[in-house]
């Protein structure tokens, strides 16, 4: 059977930017309208929650499409060509440092093209005082996600996935488990332990995020940006699980106002999901997919 992953997921990311739109419009219009019917009134706010988004500019608009793109389409690219299975070639350690330095490069174009108008402390929060509630948001995060993964297998989404003939682990997870090059793993730890915390929580939540709150609202823009991330993860089996994880990365982020938050979260649920793929690996532990 084909898998439908790279049609699936493009739709997705395509979906989520019309939508974008279409809020965008909405919001636009019904300021416009509010304003003409309430002429000494001051307009509703554009902002809500807790996270920056006043610094916004139409340009941000392109940028934020531009490297969500670019995200996305590498990632299906390579879904597209592995094919899943056994078959898949894993990666070398050339191409992982490749794929590390060019989400550093897309990460620093974001900082670049805001950091005029306003500096990365002050856009993402970094000021935070209230960190220690991090001992306490972090494990929650890890625990709800492992309760969307329990309730998915189930409740059969797993088995369902596999009759549409989708690949149901993600090639990150496979590294983990099966590659026999040391470098290959370390890199591999230090791209989901380290640059994947920072990099996306930057670009997804810090940026495109923030600039679809500001043009289309709050809930439009966590729903859009969180099908982003799903898409840009590349399996399609994963994107229900990680679209619940973008929209809790989100609430965190305007809960707290600052991305110290959501990229902790990040950093320990991927960090027990590398640790529990290396027990796996090491001591032959039989998981679910």
């Amino acid at each position: 059977m084909h898998d439908p992953t790279f049609t699936i997921l493009a739709c997705g990311f395509v979906a989520a930017w019309i939508m974008a739109g279409l809020a965008g419009w909405i919001r636009r219009s019904a300021r416009r309208s509010y304003v003409h019917d309430n002429a000494d009134a001051l307009p509703p706010p554009l902002d809500s929650g807790k996270a920056s988004a006043w610094w916004c500019r139409p340009v941000d608009l392109v940028v934020a499409g531009s490297v969500s793109l670019i995200f996305t389409s590498l990632a299906l690219d390579a879904a597209a060509k592995g094919g899943g299975g056994d078959a898949v070639v894993e990666p070398n350690a050339s191409s992982l440092i490749a794929s590390i330095i060019l989400q550093a490069v897309l990460t620093w174009i974001v900082i670049f093209s805001v950091r005029m108008r306003i500096s990365p402390v002050s856009w993402l929060g970094l000021r935070w005082h209230n960190w220690r509630s991090l001992v306490v948001i972090g494990p929650a995060s890890i625990v709800f996600m492992w309760l969307v993964f329990g309730l998915l297998q189930v409740s059969g989404y797993i088995e369902w996935m596999k009759s549409l003939g989708v690949e149901t682990m993600q090639d990150s997870v496979r590294l983990l488990q099966r590659s026999a090059d040391p470098q290959v793993l370390g890199l591999m730890v230090f791209a989901a332990v380290v640059v994947a915390p920072i990099c996306e929580e930057i670009i997804f939540r810090g940026h495109l995020h923030a600039v679809l709150k500001r043009y289309c609202g709050l809930w439009p823009a966590a729903v859009a940006s969180s099908l982003v991330f799903a898409c840009a993860h590349g399996n399609l089996t994963a994107a229900l699980p990680l679209f619940l994880f973008g929209l809790l990365l989100v609430l965190l982020y305007e809960k707290t106002g600052s991305l110290w938050a959501p990229m902790f979260s990040h950093f320990l649920f991927n960090g027990a999901t590398v640790a529990v793929q290396l027990a796996v690996r090491k001591f032959g532990i039989d998981l679910p997919t």
